[in-house]
């Protein structure tokens, strides 16, 4: 597994990569990328974290785990790879933020470019196994995004934090609501957004009112 994690991150989880259950993490991750087809890419299963700097994380975003067909997954939650069809979720995520905020839904369903505004693009288990949904959850995954999340909670001041579905939700445990805001709702999936609990949250206007309140830039969406 390339370990090729952007310098300022490693400060905060450098902790992290001798730890026991980081050592099992790795030697599973090898072990099916040598066996099976995985995604994302092998160098890109860090992306998130090479594209988004700790020291610019303003806005974090927390998916499940990555696409598992085909040319979609490359490291940032709900992005897929230009070119690519955009999953139904991603599709609810554009729609919204066409209706929030006016924006024209975009051909490129490529987050690249929120990444590089500091919104981290950040699933909890950062690799899957071709056509399993849910094939590695549960070996460490967790663990460490858990630090992630408690690490920019501790160390930051003022991101917007949006927990999408039930999911995500659990997550608030993990950051310090005085300190962050918090946007919840729904799921972007069909199952949940066709049950009207994700259309018209309007997180992405929300949360550039709440970047500007604290002087911070708001996000380009």
């Amino acid at each position: 597994m390339d370990l090729n994690i952007h310098e300022s991150w490693k400060f905060h989880l450098k902790d992290e990569f001798s730890k026991p259950y980081f050592k099992s993490l790795t030697a599973f991750v090898n072990e099916e990328y040598s066996k099976h087809q995985c995604f994302p890419p092998s160098n890109q299963i860090f992306n998130a974290f090479e594209q988004c700097h700790f020291n610019d994380v303003k806005v974090v975003i927390i998916g499940q785990d990555p696409y598992h067909d085909f040319g979609q997954a490359h490291g940032l939650c709900f992005s897929v790879n230009d070119g690519v069809k955009h999953p139904p979720s991603l599709s609810n995520i554009f729609k919204e933020i066409e209706q929030d905020l006016g924006v024209e839904y975009p051909k490129s369903g490529n987050l690249l470019r929120w990444a590089n505004q500091g919104v981290l693009l950040l699933n909890a288990t950062l690799t899957v196994r071709a056509h399993e949904a849910g094939s590695h959850q549960k070996i460490g995954w967790e663990t460490f995004t858990n630090t992630v999340i408690k690490s920019i909670s501790d160390y930051k001041e003022n991101v917007v934090f949006m927990l999408w579905g039930s999911f995500a939700k659990q997550k608030i445990k993990l950051i310090d609501i005085k300190k962050h805001a918090v946007l919840q709702s729904g799921h972007p999936s069909p199952l949940s957004a066709n049950r009207g609990l994700w259309f018209g949250n309007k997180h992405f206007s929300k949360a550039n009112f709440l970047l500007q309140q604290a002087l911070e830039k708001p996000v380009n969406w």
